[in-house]
């Protein structure tokens, strides 16, 4: 397969013959990476592949508008966040939960996770993700696992990068903590 640059695939989608088929390849190009953050952030696997569909249905809608002030995956990215973010709070609004349940629940769901591949160490570090605050766990994943740059998650996450690195920061200290403690 071709592999079509942002700017390739965008100037397809505009053309209303090219536009189907330049979503598809959008979705082939993105989907995996999108689904691993976003299974980060929600945990349950049949909960990501939701939120993923939801985030390209809003992605196929507001594409035509995307203005190209920011790279398209940070656009992208924000969107699955923002998606991701809300599928939680719903989850916890329709279960009538403090959040710190809902993370409980997210925490004893991994580790009966058939589709969970990790080792015991992931799971523990897993775990222990779980317990941060939610701006906290979303900016460690995206730094830790995603390798992104922190001027690349304050454009998605709308924050400034001193702000950015002080979050993940104490991230990082309570990770530690928790680790050598539990």
């Amino acid at each position: 397969m071709n592999e079509y640059t942002d700017q390739e695939l965008l100037a397809k989608f505009r053309q209303e013959d090219t536009k189907s088929y330049a979503f598809n390849l959008l979705m082939r190009k993105y989907q995996q990476r999108l689904y691993w953050h976003i299974r980060r952030i929600v945990i349950d696997h049949d909960d990501a592949n939701d939120v993923v569909q939801n985030v390209f249905i809003k992605v196929w809608k507001a594409l035509d508008k995307f203005r190209e002030d920011s790279q398209l995956y940070t656009w992208l990215y924000r969107i699955a966040t923002n998606e991701s973010i809300n599928f939680i709070n719903s989850k916890r609004k329709r279960f009538f939960v403090p959040i710190a349940d809902v993370e409980h629940e997210l925490s004893n769901n991994l580790s009966g996770d058939p589709n969970f591949t990790g080792d015991k160490i992931m799971l523990k570090l897993q775990q222990a993700v779980l317990k941060l605050p939610t701006q906290q766990r979303i900016i460690f994943n995206m730094k830790y696992f995603d390798g992104l740059k922190y001027e690349e998650i304050a454009v998605i996450l709308n924050l400034t990068t001193g702000a950015l690195k002080a979050s993940y920061h104490h991230a990082v200290k309570k990770l530690e903590k928790y680790l050598t403690i539990g």
